[in-house]
């Protein structure tokens, strides 16, 4: 079995490791629904949205690998599949478990919009190279929330059991919001460096962005509650360790392996 890597934990590649750890994992879940999708052109959907994030994710860490430096620098692979969990720095919202529709749906709906958001202030990084990874992402990203919000609309203003799903859906996810934008050493540090913005900056826009959407299904913005995930400071919910296995087991049972 291989064992994990040790991980250089400097602030511009845990910062980076956050969004590609987010799109890593909440690729891995939508890939869960491949052959489950309501609707044929759905499950095709899931798959290339799925697919984009994988793509996003193989950017970022492949350039966090790099700035890992020259002695302790990882490849792609190494940091997707051969970090302990605690190295993985994905919103806990992308490692919940798969859920009904409306609730991938929605939980699609919030992470794209933070993403577009992200991509957006990133296109002017003071690094060139996640400046031109943010311009394609986030064409990508700005589908993803059309397509995912658009469906949300469908279901809040669909039948009454669509509403009701949406409804407890937008319940549960509300719980793990105010995650996305804490403020911490991270953000100060890619914030000052110009690397990035701090995530609480981008709280303003993204509530206007995800009000227009829920008005629009005629769903009501939920309450803050003090509950705080942490899976941003590498402390997750119980369902990290089973998603890890899962995407672990062919690396580390055959070290090296490729097709």
């Amino acid at each position: 079995m291989q064992a994990s890597i040790e991980l250089n934990r400097t602030p511009s590649v845990q910062y980076l490791l956050r969004i590609g750890d987010t799109c890593l994992v909440l690729a891995q879940r939508l890939g869960e629904w491949c052959g489950h999708a309501p609707v044929l052109e759905e499950d095709i959907a899931m798959a290339n949205i799925a697919l984009d994030l994988v793509g996003q994710a193989r950017a970022l860490l492949t350039h966090a690998g790099q700035l890992e430096g020259a002695d302790r620098a990882h490849d792609e692979d190494q940091l997707a599949f051969l970090r302990s969990e605690r190295d993985y720095f994905n919103l806990t919202i992308a490692e919940l478990p798969r859920g009904d529709f409306a609730f991938a749906v929605l939980r699609n709906t919030m992470v794209a919009t933070l993403l577009k958001l992200l991509w957006q202030r990133l296109a002017a990084s003071s690094d060139p190279e996640v400046a031109a990874i943010a311009g394609k992402a986030l064409k990508e990203a700005r589908y993803h929330q059309q397509h995912s919000g658009g469906w949300v609309v469908r279901l809040g203003d669909g039948t009454a059991e669509s509403r009701r799903r949406a409804e407890k859906a937008l319940q549960q996810l509300w719980l793990y919001m105010p995650e996305m934008f804490e403020h911490d050493a991270i953000d100060e540090a890619a914030s000052a460096s110009g690397l990035g913005p701090a995530w609480s900056e981008l709280r303003a826009p993204w509530l206007d962005e995800m009000r227009q959407v829920l008005d629009a299904a005629g769903l009501a913005l939920p309450p803050d509650t003090a509950f705080r995930s942490t899976g941003k400071q590498g402390r997750h919910s119980e369902h990290m360790g089973y998603i890890l296995a899962e995407m672990q087991h062919l690396q580390r049972s055959f070290p090296g392996g490729v097709w």
